[in-house]
């Protein structure tokens, strides 16, 4: 593991964790790169890109069906990823850690299977105005399926959940509530905890989409309480194309398969098959095994500097680029929540944020432009999209003030 560390009682140096970023290191438009799109995917660490290359040239075998060396090597490499992510999650069983395409394919899981055998007509789904369209457009799909009704819990002003209103939609009717731990847009954190402790007082189940939280600060799902908890390695430093669904060990035993196939089967008749255990049943056809060990690789190096030391940073870098950015009379920042993670949106007054972040590109800073995949609450904010500027713990307050410098050229060259 090529994770360089100062004194780890300390703050970490983000200088020093930089060198195990490959990418980093190159130019764009002939300017050193400055990555602020962390929030729509991380770079990954040379432990990552050699767990991958490691895997492909030294054991690639299917797992779980073969009695010769590499597949038992396989197979060990890839269960050994699954108890890493329960650990790195505290999930109670490796057996609720469920392989998925990410965090999409994982609420798509719960709504196909879950929705299949607890939702009916005239039941009620609630999700919250900041949601992500990979957590509301599956809740659409299965309420058009099924005759049940879509909820939407308001948010405030600020961008932060309308507690007051979230408990009181809460109803007979209700059957999930289904919300984000933390807005890819808006940068909100929401109390998880409390929106399961109300949910639960009625019965009710929750899912959390955790895609943006795991990198960001310490995920206990135990500790939230939650039924399902849905999550992308890519956003974590690990690959594209795996992530995972926990589910409670119980809910996911009621639940039928998602898919069927190889695998998640234990006997197959033409007249009848009877299921795999947990959590193969939800597992059909040949996994993702590279990126599953490329992920378990990403959850080794983040937990060896300290998911703590890497929150302390990414807050105190966020806490710089507000300053910066509020400074700025023409600067307009959408999401001003009290706890929020490492993210930005923002607005340049008379500027449309495409043409602002063409500009920023060229000056070598990467940010996002757009609606985020999050079209409802930009149409409920009463405007077209953001620029966005999500950051990790590699970035630096330099390249902050590299942003505030891109951010000027805009202004001169549009105002």
């Amino acid at each position: 593991m090529n994770v360089k560390l100062n004194n780890p009682d300390k703050g970490l140096d983000p200088e020093i964790i930089r060198a195990d970023f490959p990418i980093l290191s190159r130019k764009v438009h002939n300017k050193p790169l400055v990555y602020f799109d962390n929030a729509a995917t991380t770079q990954k660490p040379q432990a990552v890109i050699d767990a991958l290359v490691g895997y492909y040239t030294g054991i690639n075998s299917n797992v779980h069906r073969g009695v010769h060396y590499l597949s038992q090597q396989a197979t060990i490499a890839f269960e050994e990823v699954r108890g890493e992510i329960q650990h790195f999650v505290n999930a109670k069983f490796s057996h609720e850690i469920i392989y998925t395409r990410g965090c999409t394919e994982a609420i798509n899981l719960v709504a196909a299977s879950w929705g299949k055998v607890n939702v009916g007509k005239g039941d009620e789904i609630l999700i919250s105005g900041m949601e992500h369209h990979s957590n509301i457009v599956p809740w659409q799909m299965l309420c058009e399926e099924k005759g049940a009704v879509l909820k939407v819990c308001p948010l405030h002003p600020d961008g932060s959940l309308d507690m007051e209103a979230y408990s009181t939609m809460l109803g007979e009717k209700t059957r999930l509530v289904a919300i984000t731990h933390i807005s890819n847009t808006l940068g909100t954190i929401n109390p998880v905890k409390e929106i399961t402790r109300l949910a639960h007082e009625k019965g009710i189940a929750v899912l959390i989409d955790g895609a943006q939280a795991l990198s960001h600060m310490k995920v206990d799902v135990q500790d939230i309480g939650c039924e399902f908890y849905a999550f992308s390695a890519h956003k974590v430093y690990g690959p594209m194309g795996i992530g995972a669904l926990y589910g409670k060990e119980d809910v996911l035993n009621a639940m039928p398969p998602y898919q069927g196939g190889g695998e998640m089967i234990k006997s197959v008749t033409f007249e009848k098959t009877l299921y795999n255990e947990l959590p193969f049943k939800f597992e059909a056809g040949t996994p993702n095994v590279g990126d599953v060990i490329g992920f378990g690789a990403a959850l080794d190096y983040i937990s060896a500097i300290g998911i703590e030391r890497i929150a302390a940073w990414e807050q105190e870098l966020l806490r710089y680029a507000t300053e910066k950015l509020s400074a700025d009379p023409t600067i307009r920042i959408i999401g001003t929540a009290p706890e929020k993670a490492s993210l930005i949106s923002f607005l340049i007054e008379g500027i449309h944020p495409f043409d602002a972040g063409t500009i920023i590109d060229h000056m070598g800073v990467a940010v996002r432009t757009g609606t985020h995949c999050t079209q409802p609450l930009m149409d409920g904010l009463g405007i077209s999209g953001t620029i966005r500027a999500s950051f990790a713990f590699y970035n630096t307050k330099q390249e902050i003030d590299r942003l505030m410098e891109a951010i000027e050229k805009v202004k001169e060259f549009f105002l």
